[in-house]
């Protein structure tokens, strides 16, 4: 079957479908690419992957494409569902006999509940989905796929779920197929060099985060790696494919998890040289990181997440301050930059938690961060936590162009508090002046750095003003509560 591996155009400039583990538009646009799709359309030939958002590719257009393929295989996320739900049911429309699978967390999750949507949904396929898509395209019936749930006379069938890929060095090499269908000067994170490349040297991670959505519901806790030959090779053949790509990133859950693999893995990309960057928890030590600076990494992207312990204890993050006041030391020490990430909103949060948060940043003071509030994604043990004690609320995880909104109260923090909190995270950080001369410095000495920071200066500025009105009538909205709650019982009196 001719197979079309879809991450559909949903919100204007949403990055948060196929690649994201974090399911919202960022504050400055950017785009990670759509490696688990990637993998399948390696094994099919005549397969072809679309990235809709990066590629700037509209709804019409995506539909027209339908009449020219037998399999739809499309990445889905919470937030963008619905919205892929009515793209597939136009697709089917214009080709009847399209088949239509959804993979990714809300199915993994929700499978029955996914197919009852609507019946342009054939099929969807639980965790990974990889031999799952590429057997049925070539001709296995669904009833000898481990993970799918499909319609069978008027049922829904849930197969039972297979082993996970232990051997994952019998994967394609996902840059290849980025050579055969994506452009890959369209894909841009702020702290990347730009044009970057991304792939995975595992799956799965060990750490038991309670809020992070993959190990929960799609790549899962066990954590499998490829051999340090084959990543290698996949390196040396896409530096010479792509020669015009700055910098590779190895966008695993956590590339750095254990000690021996990492030096292993990186005395065989040393020889290679190439500048990467990667995810890292704080738990990794000076040696470790030592052998990564000489092998060539520029930058890692770390799960600070809050500068409270107690929250750090609730959400099962398995580090301490200490270990995070060390590990950033250290990374100073042999010239890593850190992009740190922080969550605001997390299980037992307060003011006086994120005043803690905020100070800790300050403290640490990494090249740049990112502040995203909490989303308790189905299928975590913090969707659980909230739904168990009345936190979640009825209202929309984002906004009309996938930005995200707060879904969750705590005590004393509603919903305008949470989000105005987060813009005072991102005033305090950059407009001191250590960080606006950081900014400023890279304006001057590079023009290309200039034009782009110049668009993302834009881009954040009118993302803070929506987000400013959005807690001044929050804030209205209570005080009218409050009012009417005093007139009426002041009547009832």
């Amino acid at each position: 079957m001719r197979t079309l591996f879809l991450n559909p155009p949903s919100f204007e400039g949403f990055d948060g479908g196929a690649s994201s583990r974090w399911p919202a538009s960022r504050e400055i646009e950017s785009y990670w690419y759509p490696v688990w799709l990637c993998y399948p359309a390696g094994m099919l030939p005549d397969s072809k992957v679309v990235d809709a958002p990066p590629h700037k590719i509209s709804i019409e257009q995506t539909i027209r494409m339908a009449a020219d393929f037998e399999l739809l295989v499309l990445f889905t996320s919470t937030p963008g569902f619905h919205v892929d739900v009515k793209m597939a049911e136009m697709m089917k429309d214009t080709n009847p006999k399209l088949k239509v699978a959804f993979v990714g967390p809300p199915v993994t999750v929700e499978p029955e509940k996914s197919l009852r949507t609507s019946p342009a949904i054939d099929f969807v396929v639980r965790r990974e989905f990889d031999y799952q898509i590429a057997d049925y395209a070539k001709g296995k019936p669904l009833e000898e796929l481990p993970g799918v749930s499909f319609r069978k006379n008027g049922h829904i069938v849930n197969n039972p779920e297979g082993p996970v890929i232990e051997n994952l060095d019998e994967l394609p090499w996902v840059t290849k197929v980025y050579q055969r269908d994506l452009d890959v000067r369209r894909y841009n994170v702020p702290f990347l060099l730009n044009p970057y490349m991304a792939l995975y040297t595992s799956r799965g991670c060990p750490a038991m985060c309670t809020f992070c959505l993959w190990p929960q519901t799609h790549s899962g806790h066990r954590w499998r790696l490829r051999s340090a030959d084959d990543i290698a090779r996949e390196v040396a053949w896409a530096k010479e494919a792509f020669p015009y790509v700055k910098e590779i990133f190895f966008d695993d859950d956590t590339f750095n998890y254990q000690k021996a693999r990492t030096i292993e893995l990186c005395k065989k990309l040393k020889p290679v040289n190439f500048t990467w960057s990667c995810t890292s928890r704080v738990t990794t030590d000076y040696d470790t990181l030592k052998a990564m600076k000489e092998a060539g990494c520029r930058l890692l992207i770390v799960g600070y997440e809050s500068g409270d312990q107690q929250i750090l204890k609730n959400i099962k993050k398995g580090a301490t301050i200490d270990m995070a006041l060390r590990f950033t030391e250290n990374c100073k020490k042999l010239g890593l930059l850190v992009h740190g990430d922080f969550i605001i909103g997390l299980p037992g949060e307060t003011r006086e938690s994120i005043r803690k948060t905020i100070d800790f940043a300050k403290r640490i003071d990494a090249e740049t961060i990112q502040v995203s509030l909490a989303h308790p994604y189905p299928g975590t043990e913090f969707y659980d936590y909230v739904k168990k004690n009345n936190l979640i609320t009825i209202d929309s995880m984002t906004d009309e162009t996938g930005h995200q909104l707060p879904n969750i109260i705590y005590p004393g923090l509603d919903r305008g508090e949470l989000v105005d909190w987060v813009e005072r995270f991102y005033g305090e950080y950059y407009f001191r002046p250590r960080v606006v001369w950081r900014v400023v410095r890279k304006a001057i000495f590079d023009s290309s750095e200039r034009k782009r920071l110049s668009k993302e200066a834009r881009e954040y500025m009118a993302l803070r003003a929506k987000r400013k009105k959005f807690v001044a009538a929050e804030r209205q909205a209570t005080a009218d509560g409050a009012r009417i709650a005093s007139v009426s019982a002041g009547s009832g009196d």
